[in-house]
């Protein structure tokens, strides 16, 4: 499936990274032999500068390589966003979006009128919500469209990155960690058995952000963190950057250029939204007009057989319809029954199961370290405290056999010679 799915990988496109002072564009060429990048420019102070005259330079240097219409897909500074990555386990597909709704609130500090959100499916149950401030999008938006600027989507780092390097393959099952420093500021990249994606911003050094995302991701101690740009596709042709890092604007052509790649994360409301192209729409067209013709002449075919058998079932279900309604009838009291037992003794052992829970977690957090705060519910435990080592908790958490999928709250505070730490962490076995 892999080698098939490089085949699909075709497509032009234009990706565009907002940054405080200046805009980075990079247009690139994919087909399943490589990527090739064929400008990647910078358009510097554009807000100090009528948006007609930059507008009017970027138009003018996709014409230069015949990428006019091309609709770009632009990334939103990863500081303008909030990622949450949620499990919902026992959500139906159809429902996800009305549990994200439930929950939405408690995702991000904007009142409701000013949040602007998004969502796609990960792997196993998990879902990927991106939310930004509503009245920076339009900002943003009115700023591009003013300089004639056709738009795509407004997406963000993480969630190109999630398709960019599936263009080629499979990323590494083990899990990796990917580094891209902007300044004084680390973002963070990184996938793991236990967490399908990481996003993160870090403001202290790269080490300590290595550290805490390792920690975050529980990866193996010989899996290192790597550049980025190291672990995306390599383009075989590339224009000279000089002193410029186009690795975020590169992420974002490559999601432009095959958007069936990358998360479906998409801010832009969708009346918004421009194309390059209403061509892809014509081979779809025509295997739907010739799908319809092909059912309509097997249906005119099997009508009459149709016809006969239904008659036939008709009968048999109208002779069996008394037996299956008693066997149903049957069927519901046992389940009542079952169910009933079930509850009976569940809750005779729900004392004994939280008196162990409480006391696994003592055992596990053990001195030198210290609770301020201990909270357990049926499905959950949330500890705060102080230890010299918080970070080694996580790990002793999820080896015990009462908890799983532990993680920090908040970021690690140091105050002295211990570490400040607030971790949350599911009970293994206790159903909601």
């Amino acid at each position: 499936m892999s080698g098939l799915k490089q085949y699909l990988a075709i497509g032009t496109g234009a990706g565009i990274e907002l940054t405080a002072d200046a805009l980075r564009v990079a247009l690139t060429r994919v087909r399943p032999g490589g990527v090739d990048v064929l400008a990647a420019f910078t358009i510097a102070k554009y807000h100090e500068r009528p948006a007609a005259e930059w507008g009017a330079e970027y138009a003018s240097l996709l014409r230069k390589h015949g990428a006019g219409h091309l609709a770009a897909t632009v990334l939103l500074p990863r500081r303008e966003m909030i990622v949450r990555v949620l499990a919902l386990p026992g959500v139906a597909a159809k429902d996800t979006e009305a549990a994200i709704r439930l929950q939405l609130d408690t995702l991000h500090p904007y009142p409701e009128t000013d949040a602007a959100w998004t969502w796609a499916r990960l792997s196993g149950n998990a879902v990927l919500i991106a939310i930004a401030r509503q009245s920076y999008i339009e900002r943003q938006l009115e700023l591009l469209a003013e300089a004639g600027i056709k738009v795509s989507s407004f997406t963000f780092s993480a969630a190109a990155i999630h398709g960019a390097l599936r263009l080629y393959g499979a990323p590494p099952s083990e899990g990796f960690l990917g580094l891209y420093q902007s300044g004084a500021a680390v973002e963070v990249y990184g996938e793991s058995p236990a967490k399908p994606i990481y996003s993160a911003i870090h403001e202290n050094s790269v080490e300590r952000a290595a550290a805490v995302s390792a920690a975050e991701l529980r990866l193996p101690s010989d899996v290192s963190p790597r550049e980025l740009a190291a672990i995306l596709p390599s383009p075989r042709r590339a224009p000279e950057a000089g002193e410029e890092n186009y690795t975020l604007a590169y992420i974002a052509s490559l999601a432009a250029a095959c958007p069936r790649f990358a998360l479906p994360v998409n801010l832009l409301p969708s009346a918004q939204r421009s194309t390059s192209s209403r061509l892809i729409y014509v081979p779809t067209l025509a295997l739907g007009g010739l799908l319809v013709l092909a059912l309509t002449a097997l249906g005119f075919y099997h009508r009459y057989e149709d016809r006969r058998y239904l008659d036939a079932l008709n009968a048999e279900i109208k002779f069996l319809e008394p037996r299956a309604k008693r066997l149903s009838q049957v069927d519901s009291r046992i389940t009542q029954t079952r169910d009933r037992i079930r509850i009976l003794d569940q809750f005779q052992i729900r004392t004994k199961s939280d008196l162990d829970a409480l006391k696994e977690a003592t055992r596990v957090i053990a001195a030198p370290a210290w609770l301020n705060t201990l909270e357990l519910s049926r499905t959950g435990l949330v500890v705060a405290g102080e230890s010299d080592q918080a970070t080694s908790l996580l790990k002793a958490l999820d080896s015990s056999p009462q908890f799983q999928n532990s993680e920090f709250v908040i970021p690690i505070s140091r105050v002295g010679n211990v570490e400040v730490f607030r971790i949350r962490a599911a009970r293994e076995g206790v159903a909601p």
